[in-house]
């Protein structure tokens, strides 16, 4: 069944609510590796949108990325037990023997939760799964190494202030591309929208 056609609005005739949550959105703190920046949000799923896009960069080099969106309607949504949708996306480049532990996916999931968990985010009704792809080159491109990803799709119901979902959005990012998590205690600086390198 296709997705209704709703018509944008303007920023300025959204909800306070929407607008309230959007400006949450742009609080959220980032560690160093992650590049996040607004992009633009999906047009026909919901009356009010908005979305982050991300790459994780390790040593100079892209090791992942993502995208989270905040869908509002002001109406609600029976599927949604509430009137936002969180719908989050994570790909990270991963060791292609990974590939094969049967407990991949199942881990992957739980790093979603651990993270909304560890930041105290409220939610209900979260969905989704999660993919792991390896690809091996043969003939003229035997020489290319292979290579495996593992993608993350998951959406959730947010309640409360957005910010700690957004900062649980990234640090799934991190954990899918293997990065060890911050020693508690240590403060966590904001990362550079819209730059990228040393400032």
């Amino acid at each position: 069944m296709a997705a209704p056609d709703h018509p944008r609005l303007e920023p300025a005739a959204a909800p306070s609510d929407f607008r309230r949550a959007v400006a949450q959105m742009q609080t959220a703190r980032f560690r160093p590796e992650l590049f996040v920046e607004q992009m633009p949000a999906p047009q026909r799923i919901a009356p009010h949108a908005s979305a982050l896009s991300a790459d994780v960069t390790v040593d100079g080099e892209d090791v992942g990325s993502g995208r989270l969106v905040l869908l509002h309607d002001p109406a609600g949504n029976d599927a949604w037990d509430g009137t936002f949708r969180c719908v989050a996306y994570a790909r990270a480049e991963i060791d292609p023997e990974l590939v094969s532990d049967p407990m991949l996916a199942e881990v992957g999931w739980t790093w979603l939760v651990e993270a909304l968990e560890a930041h105290g985010a409220e939610y209900a009704v979260p969905s989704g799964s999660v993919t792991c792809v390896s690809s091996e080159s043969f003939g003229g491109m035997s020489d290319e190494p292979a290579t495996a990803q593992l993608e993350i799709r998951a959406s959730w119901s947010p309640s409360g202030d957005l910010t700690p979902h957004v900062e649980a959005w990234g640090e799934l990012l991190c954990a899918a591309v293997g990065l060890p998590p911050v020693p508690e205690g240590v403060a966590v600086m904001p990362s550079r929208r819209g730059q990228r390198g040393p400032a």
